[in-house]
């Protein structure tokens, strides 16, 4: 078996640590705690880092195709792995849930998140398994474009760190365990 997770987010320095970027944080992370370095592919359009656990190939993904574009770059990888959709699980952030609350789905729909009607445009199902990350709803005046590619404040930023290290775990319970339902039950609450 071979898994792929997918981190969401925009390639570049400006948008390092934004809102929109966490799912780019959370695999970040998980590479950084396996010592994962990644290597840009062109072909792919993705920062890729890979490694064995127990027994099975898993790909850690980073599209560089903007946001908007992400479906591109995972339909490329699913083809060219073999993979199924089932071995598929992206990590990305949702401003209609408050900031630091992550929500494990098997499936579900777009919810206005572009980087995921890519996904589902390109692969031609809104059944995978995601990770959404809270990053809340823009402040009075501010628009959703400046609020997503905008920086945290510092106490949202303390709480999103937490809360990654929680996503984490998740993540890790997954790929431990083989199984996102117990992943479900376990991490969503």
């Amino acid at each position: 078996m071979t898994k792929l997770i997918v981190g969401l987010g925009n390639p570049g320095d400006k948008y390092v640590e934004t809102k929109h970027n966490v799912g780019f944080m959370l695999v970040d992370k998980l590479c950084k705690d396996l010592n994962l370095k990644f290597t840009t592919d062109k072909i792919f359009q993705s920062e890729i880092a890979s490694t064995f656990l127990n027994g099975e190939k898993v790909y850690f993904i980073k599209p560089t195709t903007f946001m908007n574009e992400s479906g591109k770059a995972v339909h490329a990888l699913l083809t060219y792995y073999g993979l199924e959709v089932e071995d598929l699980l992206v990590i990305y952030d949702d401003l209609d849930m408050e900031v630091g609350k992550i929500r494990l789905r098997a499936k579900g729909s777009a919810g206005g998140h572009n980087g995921i009607k890519s996904i589902i445009k390109h692969i031609g199902t809104q059944d995978f398994k995601r990770v959404k990350i809270g990053i809340g709803r823009p402040k009075e005046g501010m628009t959703v474009v400046h609020h997503v590619l905008g920086k945290f404040d510092k106490d949202d930023y303390i709480t999103i760190l937490n809360t990654l290290d929680k996503v984490d775990n998740a993540v890790n319970y997954y790929l431990q365990s083989g199984n996102f339902e117990q992943a479900m039950q376990k991490y969503n609450g």
